[in-house]
């Protein structure tokens, strides 16, 4: 789970007070409730929603007040309640590129029968990124990149 010499992965981790499969339901079930569409939005309608489809291969986009959807990536994995695996194929302008891949993984461990682990950790961004990796892993890793976004998430479930 490493990035060669220089290693650009992102990595967080977050406990949330509820069991895993609770928790893997509110990240891919409910991802329209909490993702901070406010500030983290790329379609050119203002987005209404996001949607994760629960399963491999599923798409992962915003949909627009409009009605249309902008695409975010894939799923690449989806194994409830465990792991879930998103290919990012967004670009360093902020724009949907089906050319650009990097993986999100997260990973869903039991703290005991009510308490979750989420560990995040985002990858392949030299691959992804070129000569503007650096950039986008300060932007990733910043608390306002997957801080806060995992931030939100934490909230919403225990809600």
């Amino acid at each position: 789970m490493t990035e060669q010499a220089t290693d650009l992965t992102v990595r967080k981790t977050i406990t949330v007070e509820a069991p895993r499969e609770y928790a893997f339901a509110v990240f891919t079930e409910q991802m329209g409730s909490w993702w901070p569409l406010d500030s983290k939005s790329i379609g050119t309608a203002e987005a209404r929603t996001a949607v994760l489809e629960p399963r491999e291969g599923g798409r992962w986009y915003e949909r627009g007040i409009d009605g249309s959807d902008c695409e975010w990536g894939q799923v690449i994995t989806y194994d409830a309640p465990e792991r879930l695996v998103l290919d990012w194929q967004i670009g360093a302008d902020w724009r949907y590129d089906p050319e650009v891949h990097s993986a999100v993984e997260l990973r869903f461990i039991a703290d005991g029968e009510t308490r979750t682990r989420v560990e995040l950790e985002h990858r392949g961004l030299a691959e992804a990124f070129g000569n503007r990796a650096e950039q986008m892993h300060a932007i990733f890793d910043s608390a306002d990149g997957w801080g806060d976004i995992l931030g939100r998430y934490r909230r919403a479930v225990s809600s």
